[in-house]
């Protein structure tokens, strides 16, 4: 009789696992779950055009920045993506489970912000190199490198901070992070590195 229970707990077991990895990874719930977000993002993309249209007189007066502008926003975005991600997965294996000195959640945080550091200095070095040898002007190698520190830095601490908050409030009102968390910080990313790089900007200029 104990096996015989023993067996029907594991069958119970085994349909609510299939149950919900059904629920999990159907096509409904992909779409009303990430659909919103997605387009918020396209929304956020159009936000990100607007700001960088209203830095003419910073382009103008830095030659180089509109080289790097693009690579600001597409490294912050691969790098707090896959900070999203990791802390989804994390989450979805119970190794996070809130905001604490949890090693999966520190290690998390600080490579990403490691990595951002690492990035922008290459980025700002690299944006002078490239600008120099297609024959056109730039405002200096320190001065590039210092607007992708700033902006890369700044921007990528200020997402590293949404993501957690987000990836965890997401997983307890019940949505996937997976199908949330990366839409929603590229979207958050744009608008957040396009700021931090026309204030980083603006810094630079005084100096």
């Amino acid at each position: 009789m104990a096996h015989d229970s023993g067996d029907e707990d594991e069958d119970y077991e085994i349909e609510v696992v299939e149950e919900y990895i059904g629920d999990y990874g159907s096509v409904r719930s992909i779409v009303r779950e990430a659909l919103p977000f997605e387009l918020m993002a396209t929304i956020g993309g159009v936000i990100s055009g607007l700001i960088l249209s209203g830095m003419s007189n910073e382009l103008e007066l830095i030659p180089g920045l509109i080289v790097i502008t693009p690579a600001v926003l597409g490294m912050r975005g691969n790098i707090s993506c896959t900070l999203g991600s990791r802390l989804g997965s994390a989450i979805h294996m119970g190794l996070i489970t809130k905001i604490d000195r949890n090693p999966e959640l520190v290690n998390n945080v600080s490579g990403s912000l490691l990595l951002s550091l690492i990035m922008s200095i290459i980025l700002g070095i690299a944006g002078h190199i490239i600008t120099v040898a297609l024959g056109l002007q730039s405002a200096g190698v320190f001065s590039l490198t210092m607007i992708a520190v700033l902006a890369g830095v700044s921007s990528g601490l200020i997402l590293a901070v949404v993501a957690v908050f987000l990836a965890l409030g997401m997983f307890r009102f019940g949505f996937d992070p997976d199908n949330v968390v990366t839409p929603a910080i590229a979207t958050i990313g744009d608008i957040v590195s396009m700021i931090m790089l026309f204030l980083a900007a603006r810094v630079v200029l005084m100096i």
